[in-house]
């Protein structure tokens, strides 16, 4: 008995030390380059925390609205939550990005892959600024996102009526992506911070139902941290993400920062079984994200957080969740 159970113990080290020996390399699929006033510590910066991080490519987007200084506040809010001035849709974010791209290298452009989010999700006319956008920069967006839908506090402080991932003016945005064979990103909130059900599940799954041809990314898996503060730990998550991997095949998963904690790890830092039984699963699903904004400095802790459970999967399919799937789901020309 003894020297079975010593026997276990080694292989078990000799597994622990076959992981610790994977070397990542990543995609980062969530980046926005500009904060919530539009501004960002610039591309060295970001250029130098992908090197040091080992992110070989980049999903890279602005952020679709600009919190307002209000005239009440003597000092400028550090976050959209920050005070209850609102917040609203801006579209020159778009062209940061785009100046930002223009002025790289050929080869330091490659390793970026531009989504367009600076339009008005809950307007009609948001597909033709896409189009237009498109047009203006010809070969330069690769997707659309991230789209702010039900998006925690944000949605009530953002001026005019609540945007939702089922109305009519992303269905029009969801057949322009099918046809430019583009990725759409989107956040949406799978419940709200006090119901512990699904309650906005619907507002993803019609989408994902109703546009077999378009490639969603749903953002945090339906989490944030804004749920996870009032709810700690939603039970509903996992089964509700199985059945609709399930179902939808054009249903991919952006596993970034607040997927982390308290659903991939435990509260030791363990892997949970049942997560890395799903992402085996569905190997080509999932994929990686820092989600920083504007600021890039904790991009490698964001990206290397992921190491212990990356190490718990297979290494094939651990080197497709932490690269390959991110550059799969792109255009497919490229």
């Amino acid at each position: 008995m003894i020297a079975k159970t010593l026997a276990g113990m080694l292989l078990f080290a000799g597994l622990c030390q076959a992981a610790q020996a994977r070397e990542y390399r990543y995609s980062d699929a969530h980046l926005h380059y500009v904060d919530f006033f539009q501004e960002s510590e610039g591309m060295p910066a970001l250029l130098k925390a992908m090197d040091e991080a080992g992110v070989e490519h980049s999903m890279i987007s602005g952020i679709p609205v600009a919190k307002k200084w209000h005239e009440d506040e003597p000092k400028r809010p550090r976050y959209y939550a920050g005070d209850d001035a609102d917040a609203y849709w801006y579209s020159a974010t778009d062209t940061y990005v785009a100046a930002a791209l223009q002025k790289l290298p050929a080869e330091q452009r490659k390793r970026f892959h531009p989504f367009l989010s600076g339009f008005n999700p809950v307007d009609k006319n948001a597909v033709s600024h896409i189009e237009r956008m498109l047009d203006l920069h010809p070969g330069l967006w690769q997707g659309i996102g991230e789209v702010f839908t039900r998006h925690d506090d944000l949605t009530a402080l953002t001026s005019g009526d609540t945007p939702r991932a089922n109305n009519e003016a992303m269905t029009r945005i969801y057949h322009l992506a099918a046809e430019r064979d583009m990725p759409v990103l989107v956040h949406s909130n799978i419940t709200s911070k006090r119901e512990r059900n699904p309650l906005y599940l619907a507002e993803i799954e019609e989408p994902l139902r109703n546009h077999p041809h378009t490639r969603f990314i749903w953002a945090h898996a339906g989490s944030s941290v804004e749920i996870h503060r009032h709810q700690t730990h939603m039970d509903f998550l996992l089964p509700v993400l199985t059945r609709l991997l399930e179902d939808y095949p054009n249903l991919y998963v952006d596993l970034s920062w607040s997927v982390l904690a308290p659903y991939l790890l435990d509260e030791q830092g363990v892997p949970r079984k049942a997560w890395v039984d799903l992402v085996a699963k569905y190997p080509e699903r999932f994929m990686l994200g820092s989600d920083v904004v504007g600021r890039f400095g904790s991009l490698g802790e964001q990206m290397h957080g992921f190491e212990p459970f990356l190490d718990a999967l297979p290494e094939a399919v651990a080197n497709k969740v932490a690269r390959d799937n991110f550059l799969a789901v792109l255009p497919r020309q490229r």
